[in-house]
């Protein structure tokens, strides 16, 4: 198969989704036996028939998870350097449209930002822009990235899509990985949510991580968008399948998967507008995930309730934000007219930790450095 997107057209949705539904019982307990996982096996897996097993699936996943990651979990924060976009998104508050202050960071800004993030005991940094290639693009990045670089141990983006050659580059200065989610793989309702602007290609966007992977990049991070289509099991299956076919054909790089959900953001509530999914739905989703593949990681960020991260981290999380703040400037300004949307947990990441450390988790605060022998450019 010479790319992902040839899987994606043989796909047709509102089959796929009769037949997930039409597992039963028996598929079930067949897939929960199995020793290897075909098309049946995360069908039956992702089921509804499967979701009165959730007790039995989440001590297979955690058992998974500690026996690969052993009792750590990494606290990472997101950096916005922009919040202007060209892109019309429905379920975003970056969207073109909406009314809002709009900010790149500057220099020292992007210092005072990178500064505060240290004081608070975390290395591991995601870099966060709305969509704009010429004013938040590669000449922008290669500005800043060497300098974020100087303030962390480990640094990921999460941009626009960008061409293979870039990915090279921006690899060379300091950048560890890069998260880019398709939203859904659903192209009707990926057209009927982005109107406007590059993001509204949906091919040059299912695309992006094998340029990633042929980029060498270190870490490719792929999700969806929980709520954004009308059946986020058929969502799930074609993400499992995404990311089957990349670490089959490009198994050097290390993958990450993440299942964030619709928040609302100033100007839209999304209270009707999108269907949802309950959290023992997406626990359904996550331990599925790690008994599929037990060593991508799995990452969880403030979109989520405490009560939902603290219940699941145990069972399933590597990753977890703490102390995060959606709008460039945040960590040393309160302007949240800016926020892209609005989180569910505020707490400080030093209440996160106790509360990972009384369930007998280990917070990784700082990963690496690269005087200890792993380089950036390699």
């Amino acid at each position: 198969m010479e790319s992902f997107t040839e899987y994606w057209k043989n796909i047709n949705w509102d089959n796929l989704s009769s037949y997930i539904y039409s597992q039963n019982k028996k598929d079930v307990l067949k897939a929960l036996e199995s020793k290897t996982f075909d098309s049946k096996t995360i069908s039956a897996l992702l089921s509804p028939a499967a979701k009165i097993y959730i007790e039995h699936i989440a001590k297979t996943a955690q058992k998974l998870t500690r026996q690969r990651f052993g009792n750590t979990v990494n606290f990472y924060l997101p950096l916005y350097l922009s919040n202007i976009c060209l892109n019309e998104c429905t379920y975003c508050g970056f969207s073109a449209s909406n009314r809002i202050e709009r900010k790149i960071l500057n220099e020292q800004e992007i210092i005072q930002e990178c500064k505060s993030i240290r004081d608070k005991g975390i290395s591991h940094i995601l870099l966060v822009t709305g969509e704009h290639s010429t004013k938040v693009g590669m000449e922008y990045f290669r500005r800043y990235i060497p300098l974020v670089r100087n303030y962390c141990s480990l640094l990921l983006m999460e941009v626009q899509p960008m061409l293979q050659d870039e990915y090279a580059e921006l690899r060379t200065i300091g950048l560890d990985g890069v998260l880019v989610y398709q939203e859904t793989y659903d192209i009707i309702t990926y057209k009927k949510n982005h109107l406007r602007g590059k993001k509204r290609d949906f091919f040059w966007r299912l695309q992006t991580p094998e340029r990633l992977a042929r980029a060498g990049m270190s870490k490719i991070g792929l999700g969806v968008l929980i709520g954004l289509s009308n059946n986020w099991r058929v969502d799930c299956y074609i993400a499992a399948q995404h990311l089957l076919y990349l670490r089959n054909i490009y198994w050097r790089n290390t993958y990450s998967i993440s299942f964030p959900r619709l928040r609302p953001y100033k100007g839209n509530n999304m209270s009707s507008s999108f269907s949802q999914i309950d959290d023992i739905d997406l626990l359904q989703v996550m331990c599925v995930f790690r008994l599929l593949m037990p060593e991508v990681e799995i990452s969880i960020s403030t979109r989520e309730t405490p009560y939902f991260r603290d219940n699941v981290t145990p069972i399933i999380v590597n990753n977890i934000s703490a102390g995060s703040k959606t709008h460039p400037g945040g960590y040393t300004s309160n302007k949240k007219e800016l926020e892209q949307f609005i989180i569910s947990d505020n707490r400080s990441p030093q209440e996160v930790c106790k509360v990972l450390s009384s369930n007998g988790l280990q917070p990784i605060w700082k990963d690496w450095d690269i005087y200890l022998g792993r380089s950036t450019n390699k």
